[in-house]
């Protein structure tokens, strides 16, 4: 059973940074892909950003590329999400998700991953 943890919410002035971090349990966190949603109030989850196992492939919703960039350390079995340049509109619950199966849809898909850590909130305030 995989485990994810996520950390490094926070309440934000605009134009500021935060960092969040995933740690996953287990010993072969290093084989999957790793995605990360986003979820406001009255709205669906979306996609915000996903990288390959070995960190060398990274996408990213138009939203946020160029402000927000995913790196994975797989000694540490941890995954980032660096964002900058935040705006009101970035405030929202954000998950982790672990792509085990490979189920085949695409990796901004909801669909394709297996497991999802519990959420960490971002506000920012304008």
């Amino acid at each position: 059973q995989v485990q994810l943890v996520e950390s490094g919410g926070g309440l934000v002035q605009a134009g500021g940074s935060l960092r969040l971090s995933c740690a996953a349990s287990g010993r072969t966190f290093s084989s999957y892909a790793m995605g990360w949603f986003r979820q406001a109030p009255g709205k669906e989850r979306e996609f915000v950003a996903a990288i390959r196992w070995s960190g060398d492939s990274t996408y990213y919703a138009d939203s946020v590329k160029g402000r927000f960039t995913a790196s994975r350390d797989n000694a540490k079995n941890t995954v980032y999400l660096q964002m900058n340049s935040l705006k009101p509109e970035d405030t929202a619950v954000y998950y982790c998700a672990l792509d085990k199966f490979n189920s085949g849809y695409e990796l901004s898909d909801r669909s394709e991953y297996d497991y999802w850590g519990q959420g960490t909130q971002v506000t920012v305030s304008s």
